[in-house]
């Protein structure tokens, strides 16, 4: 797929990433970046990101571990094919790759390889606007990317749940304002589970949570403190670019 006038090649992670994503519909951002900083992972480890769009999140995270193994879940063909090219141009493909397959489909994510407890990472960054509170996107990409029906957090969470061996870990960001929520559907499945709040500056409310749990396990651990992305100032902080330009991992994924 060549770059048009509706696709942008946009450069992450300080230039370590190249990626093609539309110009139009959901954009990498943050979020991806952020998630992809919160998840643990060591060479010779299977990892899957689901709702993977052009593969921002996992290919950070394939950036940031050598020898990681990374399978990128997207319903949308298009931007599932922008994953593997995204793959391909930054020198990825040999260990990350793209399927297109419905999140929830356990049947056909077996049917292209991805069988129960075959990983031992999973990362996604659902769609998380409640549409009861905040209005939609006209536009239908950006709409299923963003926007949550009432219970999708917990499918979503099941069919990682389903592909992770016993003690793998789950990883994903949501909306603060619903971290209560998310930690509560995640009990089901998960326990050990810790939670980074990440405010946009001092003054201000967390808006992201990033949330990591373990598989067949219980309890709650201890918060992380807040990641704070700006200073007073407006000016990035020196943790947020460690994080978002240096590739560093977040406390969570160093522990």
């Amino acid at each position: 797929m060549s770059v048009d006038r509706d696709i942008t090649d946009d450069a992450v992670l300080g230039g370590r990433l190249r990626l093609l994503q539309p110009k139009r519909g959901h954009r990498v951002g943050h979020d991806a970046i952020l998630l992809a900083a919160a998840t643990r992972g060591a060479s010779g480890e299977r990892a899957v990101d689901l709702g993977a769009g052009i593969g921002g999140a996992g290919l950070a995270l394939a950036c940031r571990i050598p020898g990681i193994d990374v399978t990128l879940v997207e319903i949308d063909s298009a931007l599932c094919a922008l994953a593997d090219e995204n793959a391909e141009r930054n020198a990825l493909a040999d260990r990350v790759r793209a399927v297109s397959c419905d999140v929830e489909d356990i049947d056909a994510l077996a049917a292209v390889g991805l069988r129960a407890a075959s990983f031992d990472r999973a990362l996604m960054n659902p769609p998380f606007n409640d549409p009861a509170r905040q209005q939609s996107s006209p536009d239908p990409r950006r709409r299923l990317a963003h926007v949550a029906d009432d219970g999708l957090a917990a499918r979503w969470m099941a069919t990682a749940a389903f592909l992770l061996k016993p003690r793998g870990v789950l990883t994903l960001i949501w909306r603060a304002v619903a971290r209560n929520d998310i930690v509560r559907a995640m009990q089901a499945e998960f326990g050990e589970i810790a939670v980074q709040p990440v405010m946009p500056r001092p003054d201000a409310d967390p808006i992201r949570v990033l949330v990591r749990a373990v598989k067949d396990a219980s309890g709650l651990l201890p918060d992380y403190p807040p990641l704070l992305l700006n200073d007073a100032a407006g000016k990035p902080t020196p943790a947020a670019e460690e994080i978002l330009r240096a590739a560093l991992p977040l406390p969570m994924a160093r522990a």
